[in-house]
């Protein structure tokens, strides 16, 4: 079981332990991989980005990230940082079963894990005979999916070998409207050796070829009070993103290799990859025995998004097109003015549809005011990141087992080494001007004169400025190493069990970030608009930068069985995250503390965790909403209190044991203190405001209660099963100033696996099914403190009703 290095189970364990079977998985039916981890109580999950790069906090830490979360699959984590592995791993047929552990031992056995490890464990190899799975998906959005898992013995290589082939191939525009589609495949092919004497080794080589859809914020209304959407914009199924975003050439320094960066839509978020995988656990006696795990991850990662809402104002810039040409009134005011001084004789600005062609002039009111059902004009950033990772990592260690009448004792000790090389590319970010609706077109704006005739351009394919956003362009190296122990003892008939660890953890990062020409380089030649440089200018050099640390994790448990049914559980843990990439900031440190209640008898299984977290000196990075190559950030310490709660009821009595009801919910309060602002890079005060107003404050994008319902019932004569589920989100600040909260929301879906003989089975589930609207995040990218203007605000929001079906057979 994850998180523990004996053989424990739910009951006599002292940790916060959850397992998503099969059948879980497969009624939840998720779009994401991050989808799955809502089956886990206390994880808050932000699945709204799309198929990868989706947001999840565990226990009341802030959202809109992946901290102190550690992704693994059989044992090893996807990335030694952890956050972003939704983006290399996808969940798919391979996998049996996801474990997950809180708190406790998680930062122990994992680096960066110290809020939660999820596990996803793939099924295991025939050495027996050939078996296989195949499915076939398909969705109302148009996805179709093929997976395949085939497993048999290879005699011919001796005995107890066998091997395993798998994975999937998908076409989907996503379940937002899109002008484009995305293909993706993913490969797994493994082979094992067992030997007579319990151990095996084992080889599993992946490779996938990924693109996906991303989905930022876009514009809302507050209507008295109640969030709704925007005329000619869906806020349940539409995409600001059109066909006109799909390649816009940017230009960028040249020092890059190339004076144009092409940004792609229609490629999306683009990530290729290998990795190689050795595992290795042998039995020296019957009390030690050797263990080894190697795996190292080479991707090249390309994001192509689109963040409508970033930039001026907070709100980016979203007002009518008639403000957006009137001087003084413009959010593009210094524009315009620009504009006046470039093309004499200019008395008036319009607006060229890059799609059509059409151009609307100011004085053209009504057409202006009949823009897309809405005449809204917004800001969009076009966010280019390449990022090229080199991850090997390894754990070993041996494991020394004995007992005694009434006692054992489980000892593992054990190294982990992590080298992590990361070359980063965020430059050629540009600001564009374009429309508010459903595959929005790209809008250049014109100066015209009184005729209405154009005298000259004042973007670039709607762009109105170029340059980076954060540090542009770097590169880094990482090295971890790490020594741990883990000791795990069972005493008075093994009612009673003490568990205590600890890891030490040796990290350097060398950092060379790319360095600014004191002076802009010009755009090439040629190019249209008032933007004449780059922006922030690349130079060719770096500068060399390293931060060596030497953190500690520790924990320490118990549990004592009191019935073979009834158990109570205490732990303490001390974790941290380190830092890499262009982070040199000092490693997080995490307190966890928790008791809980584990039943299991009469039909009933539940668990009844309290927990306490503090988290002290957390940085908050934020950009800039007017600069977005400008960064700030805060500090500030957390105290969390909650509790949750998973329980499983089946009635056993004659009759209704084909019904059974899963509740899995979760209540805190996360709240700040000691709030201390930062500086920004030019010396600027966060959004001048005080810190005592952030003090007390809701941590933000972090809902206080969570829960979910699912009544099922299990068709007679092993039919299959049909079920509904509630899940509920409460409602969430989206920014740590707690400018304005967005409401809770509750989704209901309803399902039904069918199985039509013992091999072939139908699954149908259907999301949303009363259209709900909800929101799971605000503007991350408007400063610390958001705010409504002028009744818009920008947010990121669930997909309306959907469905999908799929067709499993075993064979």
């Amino acid at each position: 079981m994850t998180g523990v290095t004996s053989k424990r189970n739910l009951l006599n364990s002292s940790v916060d332990v959850s397992v998503a079977t099969t059948a879980e998985i497969e009624q939840k039916a998720p779009r994401t991989t991050a989808d799955v981890l809502q089956l886990i109580p206390g994880i808050y999950v932000e699945s709204t980005a799309g198929p990868v790069s989706n947001n999840y906090s565990v226990r009341g830490l802030p959202g809109g990230g992946q901290s102190f979360i550690m992704l693994q699959e059989d044992g090893m984590p996807v990335l030694y940082g952890g956050g972003g592995a939704d983006e290399y791993f996808q969940n798919d047929i391979t996998i049996e079963r996801v474990e997950a552990v809180q708190g406790g031992t998680s930062g122990l056995l994992s680096p960066n894990g110290a809020g939660a490890t999820i596990n996803f464990i793939s099924k295991p190899m025939n050495f027996n005979e050939a078996e296989g799975t195949g499915r076939l998906t398909g969705a109302t959005y148009g996805e179709q999916r093929a997976d395949l898992f085939y497993t048999a013995p290879l005699p011919f290589l001796g005995n107890n070998v066998a091997f395993m082939v798998g994975g999937y191939a998908d076409s989907t525009k996503g379940t937002r409207s899109s002008p484009f589609t995305y293909q993706t495949y993913h490969f797994k092919g493994a082979i094992e050796k067992k030997f007579d004497n319990g151990g095996s080794i084992k080889f599993t080589y992946k490779r996938w070829d990924e693109h996906d859809p991303y989905y930022a914020d876009m514009p809302y209304r507050y209507v008295n009070g109640q969030i709704a959407g925007v005329s000619g914009l869906d806020t349940q199924l539409g995409n600001v993103l059109g066909s006109g975003f799909a390649n816009i050439g940017v230009p960028v320094s040249c020092a890059t290799g190339s004076c144009i960066r092409n940004f792609s839509a229609s490629n999306g978020i683009h990530g290729t990859g290998n990795q190689y995988r050795l595992d290795l656990d042998m039995p020296i006696n019957d009390q030690w025995r050797v263990f080894a795990r190697a795996r190292f991850l080479q991707s090249n990662w390309d994001f192509n998004g689109i963040f409508p809402g970033s930039g001026s104002s907070g709100n980016g810039g979203a007002t009518s097109a008639l403000n957006y040409l009137t001087p003084g009134a413009s959010p593009i005011d210094s524009t315009l003015t620009a504009g006046l001084a470039a093309f004499p004789g200019t008395t008036q600005f319009g607006i060229r549809n890059l799609t059509t062609g059409q151009v609307i002039a100011g004085s053209n009111v009504a057409a202006l005011n009949a823009l897309n059902g809405n005449g809204l004009l917004q800001q969009t950033v076009l966010n280019h990141e390449y990022k090229a990772t080199r991850d090997l990592g390894t754990n070993f260690g041996v494991k020394y087992d004995i007992s005694g009448n009434g006692w054992s004792n489980s000892l593992t000790l054990g190294g982990m080494y992590y080298r992590v090389r990361q070359s980063d590319d965020q430059s050629a970010v540009a600001t564009l001007v374009n429309g508010v609706s459903n595959g929005s077109a790209i809008y250049d704006v014109e100066a015209l004169n009184a005729a209405g005739n154009v005298l000259g351009t004042l973007t670039n394919n709607g762009m109105l400025s170029y340059g980076n956003w954060g540090a542009g362009i770097w590169t880094s190296t990482l090295n971890s190493s790490s020594e741990y122990f883990s000791d795990e003892l069972a005493v008075l008939d093994e009612k009673l069990r003490f568990d205590f660890g600890a890891r030490r953890e040796d990290v350097s990062n060398v950092l060379y970030t790319g360095n600014s020409a004191a002076v802009e380089a010009p755009v090439p030649p040629g190019t249209v608009g008032l933007a004449q440089t780059v922006g922030s200018t690349f130079d060719g050099t770096y500068t060399r930068t390293q931060a060596t640390t030497i953190p500690t994790s520790w924990t320490v448990g118990a549990n004592y069985a009191f019935t073979p049914n009834f158990a109570i559980y205490a732990r303490y843990a001390a974790g941290n995250e380190t830092n890499g990439g262009n982070n040199l900031n000092k490693p997080t440190r995490l307190g966890l503390s928790e008791i809980g209640l584990r039943y299991g008898g009469y039909g009933l299984v539940a668990v009844v965790t309290g927990f306490h977290t503090t988290f002290n000196d957390q940085n908050y990075a934020y950009i800039q909403p007017d600069n977005l190559a400008v960064q700030g950030s805060f500090t500030a310490d957390l105290r969390i209190n909650g509790v949750d709660v998973d329980a499983t009821y089946r009635p056993p009595f004659a009759g209704f044991q084909a019904f059974s009801l899963n509740v899995k919910a979760t209540y805190q309060q996360s709240k700040l203190q000691n709030v201390f602002l930062g500086q920004l890079v030019n010396g600027q005060t966060v959004n001048s405001a005080a810190a005592s107003q952030y003090d007390g404050n809701i941590v933000q994008r972090t809902p206080q209660i969570m829960y979910s319902i699912q009544p099922t019932y299990d068709i007679p004569d092993l039919w299959g099963a049909v079920y509904l589920r509630y899940e509920y989100t409460g409602k969430i600040y989206p920014d740590a100033g707690n400018g304005f909260s967005l409401p809770g929301y509750g989704v209901l879906s309803v399902g039904a696996n069918v199985n039509f003989t013992p091999k072939l089975n139908l699954n149908l589930n259907v999301y949303n099914v009363t259209n709900q609207l909800g929101l799971t995040e605000g503007n991350p990218n408007s400063g610390v403190t958001q705010k409504v203007v002028n009744g818009y605000f920008y947010g990121r929001g669930i997909t309306g009703p959907n469905a999908l079906v799929a067709l499993t057979y075993k064979f």
